[in-house]
């Protein structure tokens, strides 16, 4: 199987800004939205009977559907997609210029270890620096970096992952 990052874009694209009725909306909804688009670029979940293990959906959108942490939590996908090492894996590197379309950013806004945000590259902007989309604060084709954010501030820490292009 192929990470297909063109439809992780074209979903982050069309979704950006509303919300898929066959999943639930979440009041903070940024990783909701992330894994979403990793999910529709044919990223495997990986299901387990617990919460806090694999990265996984079950539902329809309705208020019975179950989630994993990873799925749903920002803090919990940043290292899900630091320790994964068999379907929905990830390559952290050490700039913003080397994630792909279909890349994520995760923030640490407070840069005290808690990964509060994360985004997915859909653009390039002329400079080649990612431009992503998100919820929560639902954006589109906007600077990676985020110093526009009310969550921003002078300690904000980034992750940079590039989700790699093959699942085993």
């Amino acid at each position: 199987m192929t990470y297909q990052r063109q439809k992780a874009v074209d979903y982050a694209n069309k979704w950006w800004n509303s919300y898929n009725p066959r999943f639930r909306a979440f009041e903070v909804d940024c990783t909701n939205f992330i894994s979403q688009c990793l999910w529709a670029g044919g990223a495997p979940m990986t299901f387990t009977n617990s919460r806090s293990k694999g990265w996984w959906y079950r539902g329809n959108g309705s208020r019975t559907d179950n989630w994993s942490f990873s799925w749903a939590v920002a803090h919990n996908l940043r290292w899900y997609l630091a320790t994964s090492k068999s379907g929905l894996t990830a390559t952290e590197v050490s700039s913003p210029d080397q994630l792909e379309l279909g890349d994520v950013i995760c923030y640490d806004f407070d840069g005290d270890g808690r990964w509060q945000h994360n985004t997915i590259v859909t653009a390039k902007d002329a400079a080649g620096m990612p431009l992503v989309n998100a919820h929560t604060d639902n954006s589109r084709q906007r600077y990676w970096a985020y110093k526009d954010s009310y969550a921003w501030t002078e300690k904000t820490q980034y992750k940079f992952y590039h989700i790699n292009d093959q699942y085993n």
